[in-house]
Formats: structure tokens, C-alpha cells, sequence
């Protein structure tokens, strides 16, 4: 298929690292992310694999400069550089050695399906063995129950598992055509996303984060140390507890969707505005927290 834009002139490879069927794991900013769950957990997982940049894209062909602005560093009046949006593709290894490649930065505008075509070059270039997109999304569920995955996968036998999935017709992002591109190319490809509570659809969500950190190990066969998102979890659990309890209404919203997930009913996605009571956490959340979760330094 001819592409507006060569796909090889997209990007630029720094450096070749010796890598062996590394996993890909691909997020872009700008694209559905409740609580920017998925952007801390790339985040964290780009710590913890001790990450080297191997490949740039150049985004002057990829992004609306005027949707996502370059940001002026201004210093006394001094205008010292102008930091523009990011594509790019890191490497790094996780806790057993297993190679790792992360695929992140601004989800581009224009020239999709060449951008597509340059990520599979790349893929192929590198020997990868499977895609792994992150995302999160607002749904009809209680925080008092563990985080449950959706998937979209390239295969049925990989959207197995257990996953509250849903067939319906949704608006794709840049990931999801990955996905399509790189079955086409004969790499498995799928999306991991978390539910977030929808009442608490703008605030930091670090159980979800750790659940898709966690699912790692048993969709992409990587491991990665959770570190302190699991006492972020903890702590956000409990303060969130404190302001349920203290409100009986709220209470009784928590128990209704305790009910429709112990019953399995499948929980609706929420797309609506946030309540009364997630306006009420996210302030919470804002004021008392001493100790920022991951998603609030995004």
C-alpha cells in the first residue's frame, strides 16, 4: 500500500541493541486514559527497565502543533528552548532479563496508517514477538473490588482469559490500528485496559496502574517490580473508604455496584460526567495527598 509519507523517513534509529523477542509495549498520551493510569504505568515500567532511547520519530509529519503545543521554557524573560512533542521507542530489560521495548509519547494527528507502518518496521527490525497496548477506561464499577482488564486482541485465542470484554463498535485510536497492522505482519498483538471507577473518572487510580503492571507477567510474559504502587494502592483505598463511610448516599452507590459485579452482571461503561461524589474525591485526593501518586506528576 503507498503511504502519503515513506514510512522509513519517520523515524530515526539511535542505537541497535542485541535484543532477543522483546516485547512491545505501546501507550500514547492524548487517547481515552482515566486517571492517566496507563500513562503512570508505562511510566513505571520505563523506570524499572532502566530505559535507553533506540529510536525517534520525527513528529513534524505526525502532530497538530496547535492541539499540542511545544512548551517555551522561559527563564527571567530568557526564552532558553522550546520542548516539542515526543515519539519514542525505549529499551530496557525486566527483572529477569527478559528484553523489553516501549513504544510511548504523543498519539500522533496526522499520517496514521504511515506512522503504523513505520512501528511494524521497527518491530520487525528489532525481532519482536508480541504488542502490548495500555489504556484505562471509566466504567460502572466499585473500588472496594479488585481491578478487573478488558482486552482487544488481534486473536480470539488472546482475548481468552479472564476478561470482562464487550462487543460493541467503538472510535479506535492509534493503538488499536496497531494492533490490526501487526497481526497483519505476523506479530500477536493486544490492548490491556483497566476499569477505573467512574466516579472517580479525573483522579489518580494507582490500583488500576498496578493491574496493568501486574498483567504483564501472564499476557506478555514479563515482570516488572510494582515498587511503591502497591502502597499507593493501599493508601488510596483506604482514603477513599473514609469518604464513602462518611456519606450514607455514597455508601449506598458502593453496595449497588457491589452487588452487580458479585452478581457478574456485566458492568456498563460510564461515559457521563462525573458525579457529585467524584467531584468530592478528586478533591480529596488533590488536598490530602502528601505523597503524589504517579498520574498526578504527568
Amino acid at each position: 500500500m503507498r503511504h502519503p509519507v515513506d514510512p522509513d523517513d519517520l523515524y530515526t534509529v539511535l542505537k541497535t541493541p542485541d535484543l532477543h523477542e522483546p516485547v512491545l509495549l505501546v501507550h500514547f498520551e492524548g487517547w481515552i486514559d482515566s486517571g492517566q493510569c496507563a500513562h503512570a504505568a508505562v511510566k513505571h515500567v520505563l523506570g524499572e527497565i532502566d530505559s535507553t532511547p533506540v529510536a525517534t520519530f520525527d513528529t513534524e509529519w505526525l502532530i497538530d502543533h496547535r492541539a499540542r503545543r511545544p512548551v517555551m521554557h522561559l527563564v527571567e524573560g530568557v526564552n532558553t528552548g522550546v520542548e516539542w512533542p515526543k515519539i519514542e521507542l525505549a529499551a530496557g530489560h525486566d527483572r529477569n532479563d527478559n528484553d523489553v521495548l516501549v513504544l510511548s509519547g504523543a498519539e500522533p494527528d496526522h499520517n496514521w496508517r504511515s506512522f503504523s507502518a513505520a512501528a511494524v518496521s521497527l518491530a520487525t527490525r528489532f525481532g519482536v514477538r508480541r504488542m502490548v497496548g495500555l489504556g484505562a477506561y471509566p466504567a460502572a464499577v466499585p473500588h472496594t473490588r479488585a481491578c478487573r482488564l478488558s482486552v482487544t486482541a488481534s486473536t480470539a485465542e488472546l482475548a481468552e482469559g479472564d476478561y470482562a470484554n464487550a462487543s460493541l463498535d467503538v472510535p479506535a485510536g492509534v493503538e488499536s490500528v496497531l494492533e490490526k497492522e501487526f497481526q497483519l505482519a505476523g506479530i500477536e498483538s493486544l490492548g490491556l485496559w483497566a476499569q477505573v471507577p467512574h466516579y472517580i473518572l479525573n483522579a489518580p487510580y494507582p490500583a488500576a496502574t498496578l493491574a496493568l503492571v501486574e498483567a504483564l507477567d501472564h499476557t506478555a510474559g514479563i515482570e516488572i517490580d510494582p515498587g511503591a504502587l502497591v502502597e499507593r494502592a493501599l493508601t488510596s483505598r483506604k482514603r477513599l473508604d473514609e469518604l464513602v463511610a462518611a456519606d450514607e448516599s455514597h455508601a449506598e452507590m458502593i453496595a449497588d455496584l457491589e452487588r452487580r459485579q458479585d452478581d457478574s452482571s456485566r458492568a456498563e461503561l460510564e461515559m457521563q460526567s462525573p458525579s457529585e461524589l467524584a467531584a468530592e474525591i478528586e478533591s480529596f485526593l488533590r488536598e490530602q495527598d502528601d505523597d503524589p501518586d504517579p498520574g498526578q506528576q504527568l
